[in-house]
């Protein structure tokens, strides 16, 4: 009798079954990110237009267009000095006589043809490395426009107060909700 508990009126409880993952019309395509990547790699910045972002065609164009700029900058140098130590040693040139290399011994011409043949290569390396970061720029955007974000996962700082001592914690909360 100490123990017992009286209990006037029970509420029926229902099970509602809803689905959490809201529903806005779009299909997720698994070949979505292989087809941006397909993309950018026949035209570069196709991809990128592909995934709708638009902004990010003139940055693929000005990086390709800057490395093959210096590319053929330094490949036009790097034959200039060439050509003028090649005919150094013909004997159709002289030292003196070449309004711009002129100036310059045979061991400045060939190290100024080593510093623009190191460019040149540098340039065009740089320039496959801007082509394939296209490339993987449109496969991992197709991939994260399929990234569901929702509010059942979120990582928040939170500041909470210590029941204790009534100061305030800070931390970081991590919450997954089903």
């Amino acid at each position: 009798m100490l123990f017992s508990n009286v209990c006037l009126a029970q509420e029926e409880v229902s099970l509602v079954i809803k689905d959490t993952v809201p529903s806005k019309g779009t299909k997720i395509n698994p070949l979505s990110p292989a087809k941006a990547a397909f993309y950018s790699a026949v035209l570069p910045g196709l991809g990128q237009a592909y995934n709708k972002k638009y902004w990010k065609i003139p940055l693929v164009y000005g990086g390709l267009g800057a490395g093959l700029y210096f590319y053929g900058w330094n490949n036009k140098k790097y034959h200039e000095f060439r050509d003028e130590y090649k005919a150094r040693l013909d004997g159709t040139s002289k030292q003196g006589q070449h309004p711009i290399y002129g100036s310059l011994s045979n061991d400045g011409l060939i190290r100024g043809q080593k510093y623009h043949q190191r460019n040149r290569d540098l340039s065009a390396l740089i320039t496959a490395g801007i082509y394939i970061l296209n490339i993987i720029d449109a496969n991992v955007d197709a991939h994260l426009l399929q990234f569901n974000v929702n509010e059942n996962l979120s990582v928040r700082p939170e500041l909470y107060q210590n029941e204790i001592d009534y100061q305030f914690k800070t931390g970081i909360k991590l919450t997954y909700n089903f």
